[in-house]
C-alpha cells in the first residue's frame, strides 16, 4: 500500500472520528494513530528502542 493511501485512509478517519464523535474523539483517534505507527516502525525493525528515549549529544549535531 502506498504513502499517499494510507495518509488518505488515516485523513478519513481522523474526519470521521471528528464529524461523529467530536473534538475529543478526534484527538483520541490521532494519539491512538501516532502510537500505532511508532509500534510498527518498531515492528518492522525500522526504529530501536533507546531511540525514542536517547538525547541527542552535541557531536551528534555536527554531523
Amino acid at each position: 500500500m502506498s504513502m499517499a493511501m494510507i495518509g488518505l485512509l488515516a485523513g478519513m478517519a481522523l474526519g470521521f472520528a471528528g464529524y461523529f464523535g467530536g473534538f475529543g474523539a478526534f484527538l483520541l483517534v490521532a494519539a491512538l494513530g501516532a502510537v500505532g505507527f511508532v509500534a510498527g516502525r518498531f515492528l518492522d525493525g525500522d526504529l530501536e528502542p533507546g531511540d525514542l528515549l536517547r538525547g541527542r549529544d552535541r557531536d551528534d549535531r555536527r554531523r
